[in-house]
């Protein structure tokens, strides 16, 4: 029997860094995103964002490579926005996303982080580093 506990902090924008993510769509698009997420046997610790970004802290299982994982996330999310009629059927994320591994030890650190987002981006405090 194999075993893994591998934690990732997933960002990725909206295409052209569009302010798109709005108070109206963010919990639709959320629950999209963590559906998803779980649907693929991921974990999700904490999902949060801006108008432009979204942060996501998650375990993903050995089973999937990280970038199929990702990849499947935001297509699923975007075209079911689309479909929706939310965004006026153009809603589209930027090509690629930053990620980056973490103990799961920090897993409450971050999931802080994330959760806080909002305030972080209004306060100038977005480095996680400033976090531990």
């Amino acid at each position: 029997m194999s075993f893994s506990r591998l934690f990732y902090h997933v960002i990725w924008g909206t295409k052209n860094r569009d302010l798109t993510i709005t108070s109206e769509i963010e919990p639709i698009l959320f629950d999209y995103i963590r559906s998803k997420a779980i649907g693929l046997g991921g974990i999700v610790y904490a999902l949060n964002g801006t108008k432009d970004h979204i942060h996501l802290l998650v375990h993903i299982p050995r089973t999937i490579p990280l970038a199929q994982f990702i990849g499947k996330i935001k297509g699923t999310a975007s075209a079911k926005l689309n479909k929706s009629g939310f965004g006026d059927g153009h809603f589209y994320w930027q090509t690629g996303y930053s990620v980056f591994t973490i103990s799961e030890k920090i897993v409450p650190v971050i999931s802080k982080y994330v959760e806080n987002q909002k305030f972080h981006h209004a306060a100038g405090t977005t480095n996680s580093q400033n976090e531990l």
